[in-house]
């Protein structure tokens, strides 16, 4: 595994409790950065803070609903309070919502799918972002989905979710260019995580078959990206849309 420098760094990393979140906030950690992991599994993300690091290591959990506006300024505020600032952003939380044709989505699902996987990702940029512009520094990961670009069938909240988290990072990218604070998101495919078990056998295997390469992701995949992208390195890309998806993204 190649090490990104990302010494000295905070990242915060919502939905830090499993799956992606997790792979994010390890990779993260063994890149040298301090984690503020938020999930609104309590016992999860506590479990996940120790795992990464021990019971000494410098990191911290916060059970954090992304939903809440709240909940989310609370965090924030623990992050500085700890580390004194935040240097990453990396908007993981969401969830799957049922497999429904779109007229037969229940409204309360398709707004509770778009409350966490779009509203969340406003809620945590809303309430980190000026204090990276004040700090002059700032590296913003959504986590989107390539169901956002092609729009998956029986997944139209989800789909519509992600499109928006996708647009939201281009209009975000463009506000904050000359601040020092860059915005880019990634667009996965299927990725092995239990929000993928979510779905139905028929739904499951209709996602495999648009890979070409045959098979899902994996979360440390995804995770070597998000790291990049958290990274100095990416010093010119702001507003772009990252594809890791097995061949299945043609645009």
């Amino acid at each position: 595994m190649n090490r990104i420098d990302l010494e000295g760094r905070v990242a915060v990393v919502t939905g830090g409790a499993a799956g992606i979140g997790y792979a994010i906030a390890a990779r993260m950690a063994s890149s040298g950065a301090r984690v503020a992991l938020w999930d609104r599994d309590a016992d999860g993300v506590e479990a996940a803070r120790a795992a990464i690091g021990g019971s000494a290591a410098p990191h911290i959990a916060h059970a954090a609903d992304i939903a809440d506006p709240d909940s989310i300024a609370a965090a924030r505020d623990a992050a500085l309070r700890e580390f004194g600032k935040i240097d990453i952003l990396v908007n993981n939380a969401g969830v799957n919502g049922n497999n429904h044709k779109i007229w037969e989505t229940p409204i309360d699902e398709w707004r509770q799918v778009i409350e966490v996987d779009l509203n969340g990702v406003f809620y945590c940029c809303r309430a980190v972002v000026p204090h990276m512009i004040a700090a002059g520094y700032g590296r913003i990961v959504n986590i989107a989905s390539i169901a956002g670009k092609e729009g998956n069938p029986n997944h139209g909240h989800y789909s519509a979710a992600k499109a928006g988290v996708i647009g939201l990072t281009k209009s975000l990218g463009k506000e904050t260019v000359g601040t020092g604070v860059i915005a880019n998101c990634i667009a996965p495919a299927a990725v092995e995580t239990a929000i993928l078990q979510d779905n139905t056998p028929d739904q499951r295997a209709y996602l495999l078959s648009k890979i070409p390469m045959g098979r899902v992701g994996r979360p440390e995949e995804v995770a070597a990206l998000a790291a990049w992208l958290a990274s100095e390195d990416v010093s010119f890309s702001t507003g772009a849309v990252y594809d890791i998806s097995g061949g299945r993204a043609t645009y």
